[in-house]
């Protein structure tokens, strides 16, 4: 029944794994794209306060910086 000369033999087996393989990417790809068009391929507006807070911290912005920026954020 599984010998290799009867029927595909070991063709079958790599087209199986192909069909794996073709199957995982198109999940893949398919779940990538809708993870960017969620965010708008944004970072969320929480890191971006983030950020601003870090740059306030190491003396980059000045504090009137700072709140302008942040009441720009929302």
């Amino acid at each position: 029944m599984w010998e290799v000369h009867n029927g595909m033999g070991w063709w079958m087996v790599l087209g199986s794994v192909w069909f794996v393989i073709f199957w995982g990417a198109l999940i893949w790809l398919v779940l990538t794209i809708v993870n960017r068009a969620g965010t708008g391929g944004r970072p969320p507006e929480d890191s971006l306060l983030e950020i601003l807070r870090r740059r306030y911290a190491r003396g980059e912005i000045s504090k009137e910086e700072f709140d302008r920026m942040r009441q720009e954020l929302g």
